[in-house]
């Protein structure tokens, strides 16, 4: 049965993409004789026409990060693997592939710019502060999220860390091949890809165990690798993207196909079986109730506004052409929603009292890539290191191309420019994430937590809340256009609803505690933005 759910969500994704793509590809009316913003703003640093296998592969890199492993498996634990099954399919197709897919090309279309200007040219100023003020929050917790999860994972395997650290001086080397010795893509290629899995491998000969860091805050690993991470983070947000951002992304991007490819064997000829309920009960002590947390929980597998953001902060600077818009918006979200699946799948052969599950998601995606890859011949241990260095490396893409758009975001909200101002934004950016990992902070009753565990109810709420607000800038950006978007306004409507709902629960659940004066404000945001797109619809259609 196994193999045949997981055929059917290829085919899923095969047939949106052919036909669903093609259709928004009429929808916005797309024109390579259009220049895009890579062409006629080239910078060298930012705006670089990109061919579209190695901008895939930052977009790709870039969107995926954890999001797409730890939402679906929360989701399937707490509720059952069929209806995370299906947000994630019908979520990717029909909402997140077009809020990806609408975003790059508004942003195409307005030279480049985020989000929020098109909220100002279709809404009001007012809406324009807004939306950057949302966006920038978003990114904070993305961030947080991210750097927590990133130092958990090179505290507990050493040989991951020494791996990641390896990949970061290749792609280092693959840029500087490409950009200042002339090689071609494919020579590179075929010299750096192999490199990157060998690194895998020297990685774990070589570990780099906890005890040999420096103890930097409180004795802790973890707080100096959190240091570390977000130092890394102020150097590639502030390089140019040929140094470490577009190679960096492209090697990465083999690491994650490499994996769908041994995922999608292991799945088919592993003899795996599901052995985890369906549906466990629609409600959960931890989570809440199956509507509206599942939507929430899965997050980055079946729709994200993080991906807008990267779409209009960075993607839109790089695409070549505007037909590459279908692969990269449009075709990266189904690859995602893919990945959210195999995610799935690991929770899937489990039992349901299988002592695994008690572990972190990262974990429990580790040791069934293991599973997986053990169908190819390799040591199930080998298999474990493997999913974890694809995962860390693409959090690690997450995270400075987030640390970036943030840094853009601070600019552009107070107008600033020049070099100075490239590294206050992004010591602005970076100063919360810092605060936040290295705090103790605990639950409820007492209890120390993770800054991650602590952080995703209110990161998952404020990430589709951002989807669905983004989704109301293109609905009204469509309708300047004279062009029927129905399209575009389902989606929001949808995501607006399950959004705010969970807001409302997570204020009512920690009242005046962090998370819930957090919940207050991203809710007080998204009603003001709200407001000022019904004013706007006021105005004579043109």
């Amino acid at each position: 049965m196994l193999p045949m759910v997981f055929l059917a969500v290829v085919a899923a994704f095969s047939l949106a993409y052919v036909f669903y793509g093609r259709f928004l590809q009429k929808k916005f009316d797309l024109d390579n004789s259009r220049p895009t913003p890579g062409h006629s703003d080239y910078d060298g640093v930012d705006r670089v026409p990109t061919h579209k296998a190695v901008l895939l592969g930052h977009h790709f890199s870039s969107i995926s990060g954890a999001g797409p492993i730890v939402g679906p498996i929360v989701a399937a634990t707490a509720f059952g693997w069929g209806p995370t099954l299906l947000w994630v399919v019908l979520g990717a197709i029909f909402i997140g592939g077009v809020h990806d897919f609408s975003a790059l090309i508004a942003s195409v279309r307005h030279q480049g710019r985020s989000i929020a200007t098109i909220a100002r040219e279709t809404m009001s100023p007012l809406a324009y502060k807004l939306m950057l003020v949302f966006i920038w929050l978003a990114l904070v917790y993305v961030l947080v999220v991210f750097t927590d999860l990133t130092s958990a994972t090179f505290t507990a395997n050493g040989g991951v860390a020494s791996s990641s650290l390896l990949f970061i001086l290749l792609a280092i080397a693959f840029g500087i091949s490409i950009y200042r010795l002339k090689f071609s893509i494919l020579r590179s290629s075929l010299l750096f890809v192999p490199l990157v899995f060998l690194a895998v491998w020297a990685g774990q000969q070589i570990p780099l165990p906890a005890s040999s860091l420096p103890l930097l805050v409180g004795g802790d690993p973890a707080n100096t690798w959190d240091i570390i991470l977000i130092l890394y983070c102020f150097i590639a947000s502030t390089t140019p993207v040929w140094i470490l951002l577009q190679p960096r992304d492209y090697l990465s991007s083999y690491l994650l196909y490499a994996s769908v490819a041994g995922g999608f064997i292991g799945i088919l000829f592993g003899g795996l079986a599901i052995h985890f309920p369906a549906l466990t009960a629609w409600t959960n002590p931890q989570l809440g109730s199956l509507f509206p947390i599942l939507f929430i929980t899965v997050a980055c597998g079946s729709c994200s506004g993080f991906h807008a953001v990267v779409a209009s902060g960075t993607s839109s600077k790089q695409l070549n052409r505007e037909s590459d818009a279908r692969l990269i918006g449009y075709g990266a979200m189904l690859i995602e929603g893919l990945v959210a699946v195999m995610a799935l799948v690991t929770v899937m052969v489990l039992a349901r009292n299988d002592l695994l599950l008690k572990q972190a998601p990262l974990t429990i995606f580790g040791r069934g890539m293991g599973k997986f890859l053990a169908v190819l011949g390799l040591p199930e241990q080998l298999g474990y290191s493997f999913g974890l260095l694809a995962l860390s490396t693409f959090i690690l893409t997450t995270l400075d191309t987030c640390t970036r758009l943030g840094r853009y975001i601070f600019e552009e909200f107070f107008k600033l420019k020049g070099t100075r101002s490239r590294y206050a934004s992004t010591l602005a950016t970076l100063a919360l994430p810092a605060l936040f990992v290295l705090v103790n902070i605990k639950d409820a009753q007492g209890n120390a937590i993770p800054a991650w565990k602590a952080i995703w109810p209110v990161f998952g709420a404020s990430n589709q809340l951002l989807a669905a607000l983004t989704l109301l800038v293109i609905t009204l950006w469509v309708r300047k256009m004279g062009k029927k978007f129905i399209f575009t306004l389902l989606p929001m409507l949808f995501m607006i609803t399950m959004t705010l709902w969970s807001l409302l629960l997570l204020i009512r659940q920690y009242r005046f505690s962090a998370i819930g004066l957090i919940a207050m404000v991203l809710t007080l945001l998204a009603v003001l933005l709200i407001v000022e797109a019904f004013r706007s619809l006021r105005r004579p259609k043109p």
